[in-house]
């Protein structure tokens, strides 16, 4: 299993090119669609902001939220929304969660994650499976964020693995202790399940 690779301190341009260099490979290695999932939440969308500025085949680029809030793409809270205002303004294609519709292969998954380990929507009160047969599915957290107390839909843990690459972004030292403690085999938090199921997807944590 490869190591995971820990970026100490970079800024969200820093991480926006990493992603765009990421993203221009995966682009130069097909003639064909690219296809990411992005976190919703308030620290990806600053380092989306800067990564639209790269000028890369946005045409052949889709996007899927790795999860949502059931609520319309015109809501505030809606990921989806979010992502189609920022990105489909520069060509790239959006594609909503879908229960009935299977999500590709990604060329990268980028998650964020919660103080009490959640990875999308797959909270601890969901007990998400490395072996789950559904690659999406709608649930309820418990208890529901207060910032955001809506059910909702998201990518399991073998839909998120089914990547050539996975980014974290964890802020905070909070997170930084779940995050660690995972990598550590300290808890059986969703995080932890996730990374001890990646086998060979290389995985790069900013924080």
């Amino acid at each position: 299993m490869p190591d995971i690779a820990l970026v100490a301190g970079a800024p969200d341009a820093a991480i926006a090119d990493w992603i765009a260099e990421q993203l221009a490979s995966a682009l130069a290695g097909t003639e064909g669609p690219v296809a990411i999932a992005l976190p919703g939440g308030s620290t990806p969308f600053p380092i989306l902001a800067e990564l639209v500025k790269h000028p890369l085949g946005w045409d052949r680029v889709v996007a899927y939220p790795g999860d949502d809030r059931l609520v319309p793409e015109d809501h505030p809270a809606s990921n989806t929304g979010k992502l189609r205002a920022l990105l489909e303004p520069v060509g790239a294609q959006v594609i909503a969660l879908d229960c009935d519709t299977a999500p590709p292969h990604f060329a990268l998954v980028w998650l964020g994650m919660g103080a009490d380990g959640h990875i999308a929507s797959l909270f601890p009160n969901t007990d998400p499976q490395a072996d789950d047969p559904a690659l999406v599915r709608r649930l309820t957290p418990d208890p529901l964020p207060p910032e955001a107390p809506f059910d909702r839909i998201t990518l399991t843990i073998p839909a998120l693995l089914a990547c050539d690459a996975m980014m974290f972004v964890i802020r905070g030292a909070d997170k930084r202790a779940v995050f660690d403690g995972a990598l550590a085999g300290a808890h059986d938090l969703p995080v932890a399940r996730l990374l001890a199921a990646r086998g060979d997807v290389p995985v790069t944590c900013f924080v």
